[in-house]
Order: structure tokens, then sequence, then C-alpha cells
């Protein structure tokens, strides 16, 4: 049974996103490309809904990205992916499967088989319902040095406590602190 991951950035106040989905406050530098690409190297299978899916693939497999950020382009464009959306007619990103059906059960189901890491990225509707249903294994959170005065909580909509404990931290030299928890069981 393969392990399911959340890696995601995330700012001082808990939000994975401001307001119109923007992400241009996190601080992504060279340091944390290096992180980012040797995650990828893991060949851990990256799992969206169809917001971040269809922002991802209208970057990474472009000239830009493999311009700006080479090796996690080349990482991101070739790992198997996942997308969960219920009104997304096709994934047309390469390695990528759509899944329509109820995710919570599907991702129940892929846990029993056999086989990869799976790694949800970005996706905070998907991480509040995976984590209200015990499903998330390992929390990454690459917290940025901001606060912003509104945006999306990453854990919006979880209707119980979610109890996590930390096992790992790494500091990057723009700020940002990389923190990474585990649940703790009931």
């Amino acid at each position: 049974m393969g392990k399911l991951n959340v890696f995601n950035f995330i700012t001082l106040n808990g939000y994975f996103q401001g307001p119109s989905g923007d992400i241009t406050w996190h601080r992504h530098g060279v340091e944390e490309s290096k992180y980012a690409a040797k995650r990828l190297k893991s060949k851990s299978i990256l799992l969206f809904g169809r917001v971040t899916y269809e922002m991802m693939e209208s970057y990474w497999p472009t000239p830009i990205a493999l311009k700006n950020s080479p090796e996690v382009a080349e990482g991101m464009n070739a790992s198997e992916k996942i997308v969960f959306s219920r009104t997304l007619k096709k994934a047309e990103w390469n390695n990528t499967r759509l899944v329509k059906g109820n995710i919570v059960e599907e991702m129940k189901k892929m846990k029993r088989m056999p086989g990869k890491d799976m790694t949800v990225l970005g996706s905070g509707s998907i991480v509040s319902q995976f984590a209200e249903h015990g499903l998330i294994d390992e929390f990454q959170f690459m917290v940025d040095p901001v606060a912003l005065g509104e945006g999306t909580p990453i854990f919006k909509g979880i209707t119980q406590k979610l109890d996590l404990k930390l096992i790992d931290v790494k500091k990057f030299k723009s700020g940002v602190v990389l923190l990474s928890y585990k649940p703790m069981k009931k």
C-alpha cells in the first residue's frame, strides 16, 4: 500500500491561496526548487483537484517552465498524475488519468492497492476531504513568512479536530520553513 502525502505551501496564517487563487506570495527560490526536484525523483504519483491541475498544466509543459526550473519541469511532466474532477472532460497533460467518481472511495481503493506513494499538490478541497476521512499519512507544509488579509485556509471545511505530530523541520535561506507532520492516531 502506497502512502498518501500532502505537499503544500501556506502563509503564516494558514492560507494556501490568496484571493482569486493567487499564489504569487510564495517565495520559491533556488533552494526550494532543488528540494522540489529532489522530491519529484521519488516517483510519487501526483494528485490534483481540477483547479490546481489546470493551473499546473498551463505552466509546467511550457518552454518558460523548462527555462525557469528545468529539473522541476522535467519531473512534473514525467510524473504519473491523477486529477480528481467531476466536471473536467479530459486530462491532456501527459501521464495523467482522470478520476470522476467519489474521491474518498477512490482513494480508499488506491491505498489498498500495492504501488507507489501518492502526493497531493495544492488542491485544498481534496486535502480537506482526505484529512476529514483520515486518509493522509504525512503533511508537508512550506510556510512562507507572510500573512494575507484574506484567502483560502488549507483545511477549509473540516468538521473535526486534526491532531498532528511534528516529525521534521527544514529551514530555507529565503525564510521559508518546511514543516512535516504525521496524523496522531486516535
